[in-house]
């Protein structure tokens, strides 16, 4: 289980909570960046590169290595990391 994990999450939204519990759980080490938490220049520049994952720019939005998972799906996550 050596997949690249990027998470673009909300602090106040309960299904990037969710998301976070689970990767947690799964014992996966993930980068997370909360993305109402930034400011300017850096939040306009992940905001225009989630929009090119995820056209919708909704959240969570997950990476895991070259595979998008928008939203909190549990099965599709595990599958995206390899566990059943």
């Amino acid at each position: 289980m050596r997949n690249n994990v990027k998470l673009y999450s909300l602090s106040t939204c309960s299904h990037c909570r969710a998301t976070k519990r689970l990767l947690d759980e799964c014992t996966v080490q993930y980068e997370f960046t909360d993305v109402d938490l930034l400011d300017g220049d850096e939040r306009d520049t992940i905001l225009e590169d989630i929009r090119k994952l995820n056209p919708r720019c909704s959240f969570p939005t997950i990476i895991i290595g070259k595979t998008v998972i928008v939203g909190y799906r549990e099965a599709e996550i595990k599958n995206a990391l390899g566990i059943d």
